[in-house]
């Protein structure tokens, strides 16, 4: 994906005569081995199996599976919360250079340091991509963070009666709604918990919204705006 990606933006680079390289960084990301997503198995990856299969495959090698929405049964891993970036001084030597850096595709590769010898050791989970792209955002010192989904602004009862679109909140604001009941789990409520995490660790501003709404959001025209005054 990172290589599609890269050869896209330089093409378009190229197209314009801007003189600018873009490069994609294999992500490592720092986990705590004891965190207690490990012990409750959420994320679905990898193939649909047979009930049938799934289970003979939970019993050879320990997996967790579950049926998947109708579709067939997967396998289930652990989604832990990143704690750090290790390639992110690197990341940030290469945008202070002016080049434009991919980074922490899929939520970036698990990793964990083993207690006796230091070393890092990879781990079988998925990190939240919004979660990782926040830490990241973070430890470089962006000026804003910015998440693009496939709606223009964040809502309150989405695609129901009461839909009402959010333009400008506080952090203190978006703690109360999401304290409220809104943004579950399962759609806008992992871009919320990046948005909190990058403001709570000191970032200004971040910002929701699609792709084709970017350039007037980046205005201040569209999108949805989080600023860390409480």
């Amino acid at each position: 994906m990172g290589y599609f990606l890269q050869q896209a933006l330089l093409n378009h680079l190229r197209r314009r005569e801007i003189r600018r390289f873009v490069e994609t960084v294999v992500t490592q990301v720092v986990v705590d081995a004891d965190d207690p997503a490990f012990e409750n198995p959420t994320k679905p990856i990898g193939p649909f199996f047979s009930e049938e299969i799934a289970k003979q495959r939970a019993k050879e090698f320990g997996w967790a599976v579950r049926e998947d929405s109708g579709r067939g049964w997967r396998r289930l891993v652990p989604s832990p919360r990143p704690k750090k970036v290790i390639q992110r001084q690197s990341i940030a030597d290469s945008v202070s250079e002016g080049h434009i850096v991919l980074a922490g595709g899929g939520g970036g590769i698990p990793i964990s340091v083993n207690v006796e010898s230091g070393d890092y050791q990879g781990v079988e989970a998925v990190i939240d991509k919004d979660l990782t792209s926040s830490v990241l955002a973070r430890e470089i010192g962006a000026d804003i963070f910015v998440i693009l989904t496939a709606v223009p602004q964040v809502y309150l009862d989405f695609n129901g009666p009461n839909q009402r679109a959010l333009g400008a909140v506080t952090l203190r604001e978006i703690e109360g709604l999401k304290a409220d009941g809104h943004f579950p789990a399962g759609s806008m409520g992992p871009k919320v918990d990046a948005v909190v995490a990058f403001l709570r660790g000191g970032g200004d501003r971040a910002l929701v919204t699609d792709a084709d709404s970017l350039v007037e959001a980046l205005d201040g025209q569209a999108g949805t705006h989080f600023v860390g005054k409480l």
